[in-house]
């Protein structure tokens, strides 16, 4: 088989910036060409999050944010080829998964901004976009979406789970078959304090946390959720775990109206830590080895904190050739070849289809 080249695009769940990879592909082998991020700017990052509500005149804002993370998304992809020498041309396709806005599989949609006709155009290539329609067509979640991927290139191990640690955790459980899950917040709730308290796009290595004490009453509340005790397949978002969730808890545990920001977040971080090792001990109870990637997997204290809690070897993706910020990145690359190979990448048993489906919708160049 011809060695071929595809582009991979993430903006995930934290809305704080864009990854991308250019991956060679020979057979079933893959390698990463070049790899750059790029931040969101403030304003396109604050119109993101706004469109996760309602509001006044949405549809325009909604057009008025897809083409400016379509631009954002050009000028990675620009940054990729300029670093691998490629002309557009080399590209196969870009897979580009779009900003999450909405997600309500229940009620049968899910919604990701994006403008991949304008990306298409922009930069000369194919664009492979809207990865999860068809499966919740089909009756699945539409996520996760990265476990097929996961079993390519980290391969048919039984024990082994790839933990992503994005805004939203989610977990790869690998064996046959492949299962996957999200588990609930990562770093969202943690990311959206901060900003509120710091000022800062997220909690650097953990460090704001680590100085707060967790409060038991808030997190035995947290923990209370319902979403928590579902059965796989299951997926979440901003829809549930928001700001304005984590409020009416504030509001409504008893002892937190003196609460220090610090132990909010540090509260926070248990969250994660506790509803992962809980998702895996009663979903996988055999898993042996836990590869964690994203975000998350920078953050020292969150990393510490579940090494302690899972009762299994901790490490991450970079111990396996797989930079942590290149994973979901990568994915999206290998999502795009699979649908241009016409291989269905969407598995009913990560997300409840009635049956396997080719994922995303193809812009020609």
């Amino acid at each position: 088989m011809p060695t071929e080249h595809y582009i991979g695009l993430m903006s995930g769940t934290s809305t704080d910036g864009v990854d991308g990879v250019l991956a060679e592909f020979e057979g079933a082998a893959i390698q990463i060409a070049a790899a750059a991020s790029l931040p969101l700017p403030a304003e396109l990052r604050r119109d993101l999050l706004a469109l996760n509500a309602t509001g006044l005149d949405e549809l325009a804002r909604a057009a008025r944010a897809a083409n400016g993370l379509a631009d954002c998304y050009a000028q990675i992809v620009e940054r990729l080829l300029a670093e691998s020498g490629l002309a557009p041309a080399g590209v196969r396709a870009i897979g580009a998964h779009g900003q999450t806005v909405r997600h309500a599989p229940e009620a049968g949609y899910t919604l990701q901004i994006n403008a991949p006709a304008r990306l298409a155009e922009r930069t000369g290539i194919a664009v492979v976009a809207d990865f999860r329609s068809r499966d919740v067509a089909a009756g699945g979640q539409g996520a996760p979406l990265v476990p097929a991927f996961h079993a390519a290139w980290f391969g048919d191990r039984p024990g082994r789970a790839i933990l992503n640690l994005g805004g939203i955790a989610n977990v790869t459980l690998l064996g046959e078959p492949v299962r996957g899950f999200d588990t609930g917040p990562a770093n969202m709730l943690m990311d959206a304090w901060a900003q509120r308290h710091l000022g800062q796009p997220y909690d650097r290595d953990g460090t704001w946390a680590a100085s707060g004490h967790c409060h038991a009453g808030l997190l035995a509340r947290l923990r209370g959720e319902p979403w928590f005790s579902l059965a796989p397949p299951k997926s979440t978002g901003r829809d549930l775990f928001s700001p304005d969730w984590l409020r009416a808890h504030l509001e409504a545990t008893p002892g937190t109206k003196q609460l220090a920001p610090e132990d909010v977040q540090a509260t926070l971080l248990m969250l994660s830590v506790v509803t992962i090792a809980e998702a895996i001990d009663r979903h996988a109870p055999d898993t042996h080895e836990v590869l964690a990637c994203g975000g998350g997997a920078l953050n020292t204290a969150l990393m510490t904190a579940l090494d302690q809690a899972l009762p299994c070897r901790l490490a991450s993706t970079a111990e396996h050739g797989m930079p942590v910020q290149s994973v979901e990145a990568l994915a999206f690359a290998w999502l795009a070849r699979a649908h241009i190979h016409g291989h269905p990448a969407c598995l009913p048993a990560v997300t409840g289809a009635r049956h396997a489906t080719i994922a995303g919708c193809l812009y020609p160049a």
